[in-house]
């Protein structure tokens, strides 16, 4: 990672956090950390920072429409160049089809959908403009698929974005901008834990109860999906584009 800037969404903690360590470890010339919690974002920018690579924070909330560019804005103010983009940033809050309203719909399709289109927007157009390469990595999820019935909205915004990912690798090929998803199972994040533990109620033990479910007798764990991420994110992965990668412990299509 030589040399680039990045730009990582939801990098304030969990798979976002780990991604921009392990790029900043990789020799990043600097890493735009993004999230809406000013203390766990300075503290995630502080963290990177240790690796040896410059970090900027950026509040911003991907809910509001204008988060694309003042995120953008404020790489280029403090870098001069962004050369790649992880959205990594998403809502994973519950609505089946029967219960979701508008609002909720409309909420976390501007976070997991709207906004990363329109960060890549800002990225392909600054690459285009410098006649340099770029590399993007959307994060989804296994959901995208079809999705639980809980999860039907989620399940809708991260099938959109699994459809933008093929659409603007194919669009910006001969740009040589590369553009992959990674289509996550479950994942022990933050994140996961308080939506398990706290908001569903499982309590403590529902890691231990998960865990025992999977193949390998563990979850993903955010530095499994970093690593995949970088060598997307660089030029290892040359010249792959517009591949949708399972990362998972099920098979899909995968009988008994």
């Amino acid at each position: 990672m030589n040399g680039r800037v990045v730009v990582v969404t939801g990098s304030t903690q969990g798979v976002g956090l780990a991604i921009a360590l392990a790029v900043a470890r990789a020799g990043a010339e600097g890493v735009v950390v993004t999230g809406r919690d000013a203390a766990k974002g300075e503290a995630a920018a502080a963290e990177v920072e240790r690796s040896g690579t410059p970090a900027l924070f950026v509040a911003a909330d991907l809910e509001h429409a204008d988060a694309p560019d003042v995120i953008f804005d404020a790489a280029l103010k403090r870098f001069g160049h962004v050369d790649a983009l992880a959205n990594a940033a998403a809502l994973t809050d519950r609505g089946s089809l029967a219960e979701a309203d508008v609002k909720f719909w409309d909420r976390l399709f501007a976070v997991n959908a709207r906004a990363p289109f329109f960060l890549m927007q800002r990225l392909v157009k600054h690459l285009r403009e410098r006649g340099a390469p770029g590399s993007i990595v959307n994060i989804l999820s296994v959901h995208a698929r079809g999705g639980a019935p809980e999860l039907a909205v989620y399940a809708s915004s991260k099938s959109a974005l699994a459809g933008l990912t093929k659409n603007t690798a194919h669009a910006h090929r001969f740009d040589r901008i590369r553009v992959n998803g990674v289509i996550l199972g479950w994942v022990d994040t933050p994140g996961e834990r308080q939506m398990q533990a706290v908001t569903l109620g499982k309590g403590e033990g529902w890691l231990a109860d998960a865990a025992a479910t999977m193949p390998f007798g563990r979850l993903l764990n955010p530095g499994d999906v970093a690593r995949l991420s970088l060598f997307l994110l660089s030029d290892a992965s040359e010249p792959m584009s517009g591949a949708l990668i399972d990362y998972t412990q099920n098979v899909f299509g995968g009988l008994g």
